[in-house]
């Protein structure tokens, strides 16, 4: 087999075929080196943010945004497939932050199959993926959460706008959690009683997140779920 180009490191490699390939095509695009520096969420995780934790159950952080009825059950779940580990920090910067967003076929096996896993039995209507500002689009090119979104068998409804703000990298946790909501919705009749799946890279405090189906929910949307790339 002709050997393809690495999309994390670029050097040349050779995929392992089987029989099971030749009905269902994995479409590696990753050597197995740079693969197995990604580590997947297995094990005991929070239902409601996916944390990797000792026991099933919800984690402390959710169990405090909870305890404030203005964030009481604001989404069902999220679920992420990845940990944010060195290999995941890397890859992350150039999908991310240099402009590389053939990255996204990197994922794009286990983003399906975690949707599949998850969220198939829910009836899901549609994705929204988290948009980025006009000006942090302009500078990056693209929406990474939107590219991700692409890699499901559901539409999308881009209802969302998003202020322009300082990156949420740059913000402490404390900021990220007290921060004003970012966004306005553009839309409102076309979400009303919908189930949505909320698409977004990363988890961190899940702010980002609950800011998001918040307003979705007060418009008028039935129940909020989330898929991520990325639990940090």
């Amino acid at each position: 087999m002709k050997p393809i180009p690495c999309l994390i490191c670029h050097e040349d490699f050779s995929e392992q075929v089987t029989w099971t390939d030749l009905l269902l095509p994995s479409n590696q695009r990753t050597c197995d080196d740079c693969y197995s520096s990604l580590q997947k969420i297995t094990g005991p995780t929070c239902c409601i943010c996916f944390r990797p934790q000792e026991s099933d159950g919800i984690c402390y952080d959710c169990q405090r945004w909870n305890d404030d009825i203005n964030w009481q059950n604001i989404i069902q779940r999220n679920v992420s497939v990845f940990q944010y580990n060195e290999g995941m920090k890397n890859v992350l910067a150039s999908y991310k932050f240099r402009g590389d967003a053939e990255l996204v076929k990197v994922f794009q096996n286990d983003f399906l199959n975690s949707y599949k896993k998850y969220f198939t039995t829910y009836k899901i209507d549609a994705t929204v993926p988290i948009p980025l500002s006009d000006e942090r689009l302009y500078e990056r090119g693209f929406n990474q959460a939107k590219l991700l979104a692409d890699l499901l068998p559901l539409p999308q409804l881009h209802v969302l706008q998003r202020t322009h703000h300082e990156k949420q990298s740059k913000k402490s946790r404390q900021q990220r959690i007290t921060a004003s909501n970012v966004f306005s919705l553009k839309n409102s009749s076309i979400i009303s009683n919908k189930k949505l799946l909320l698409i977004d890279d990363i988890y961190t405090t899940g702010s980002t997140l609950r800011q998001a189906a918040k307003i979705l929910l007060d418009s008028g949307a039935d129940k909020i779920y989330c898929l991520t790339l990325i639990r940090s």
